[in-house]
């Protein structure tokens, strides 16, 4: 299947736009777990069984895994291994570099451990993201207008054609899409009205919406300025993080059948 395939089957067979954001870090493991052999790992199998039926993605930040050297790697590989083949898989990377380098990461993060999509940082152009975009069933969602506050220091610029800094990244990335139809766009759920008009000037790209929640983003107002586009919208801690005693795995199942019952 494409990239846009895979994601419309999942979406369909879980009739939700749910991704559950694997941020998973020892402080955040339940205490009776941290016997297990490998307690990230044990934690995430929990959550997925707990919600493999409601969310049409998992996307795990990378970061979280590589802090914990080959025990973390081994945790990413056996949480992807884990994961139901038809539900939708992205590895938060949010790499950005050129050459040989950006090879390297698309043969780590499309071929070793086989995503089917990453975060990428456009910054550096188009010559940072071609190693990326070779293949149909491999996508790339580049980061357009981020939920965190500090995205006012660089997004917002106004160019010398006019256009804001996310809005150029934007048509860019609609460019690039054109040959493969595997590019979409990170847009923050903490800003709906840049979102509305992003959709309008992008309505063929899916949309990962991470920010709903801890960082203040509302899903009702994703909802409505996303319209009938495609989105995957994130979750994580509020949802992961529902709990720390032996029953988080049935409260992340309520968090996310709350948010689920919400899309729907």
């Amino acid at each position: 299947m494409t990239f846009l395939e895979k994601i419309r089957s999942a979406q369909t067979k879980t009739n939700s736009k749910l991704c559950i954001g694997l941020d998973t870090s020892l402080s955040n493991v339940p205490e009776f777990l941290l016997k297990e052999e490998n307690p990230v790992l044990a934690f995430n199998k929990e959550i997925i069984d707990a919600t493999k039926d409601l969310a049409c993605a998992y996307k795990p930040n990378v970061a979280y895994y590589e802090a914990y050297g080959i025990k973390g790697m081994q945790a990413l590989e056996g949480t992807l291994a884990y994961i139901p083949k038809s539900t939708f898989t992205i590895a938060d990377i949010k790499r950005g570099d050129i050459g040989a380098t950006s090879d390297q990461y698309a043969i780590a993060y499309q071929e070793l451990f086989p995503f089917d999509a990453i975060t990428i940082s456009p910054y550096m152009g188009s010559d940072s993201v071609g190693s990326f975009l070779q293949r149909e069933d491999r996508g790339v969602f580049f980061l357009g207008l981020t939920s965190n506050q500090g995205a006012k220091d660089f997004q917002y610029l106004e160019l010398t054609n006019g256009k804001k800094l996310y809005e150029e990244v934007t048509d860019k990335v609609r460019q690039w899409n054109n040959e493969k139809y595997n590019c979409g766009l990170v847009v923050g759920a903490t800003k709906p009205s840049e979102l509305s008009a992003l959709r309008e000037r992008a309505p063929e790209l899916p949309f990962l919406i991470p920010g709903i929640g801890a960082q203040g983003g509302s899903l009702s107002d994703v909802l409505k300025a996303n319209g009938e586009g495609i989105a995957i919208i994130n979750v994580s801690r509020a949802i992961c993080g529902a709990s720390k005693g032996k029953d988080f795995a049935e409260a992340a199942r309520s968090a996310a059948m709350k948010l689920v019952d919400e899309m729907r």
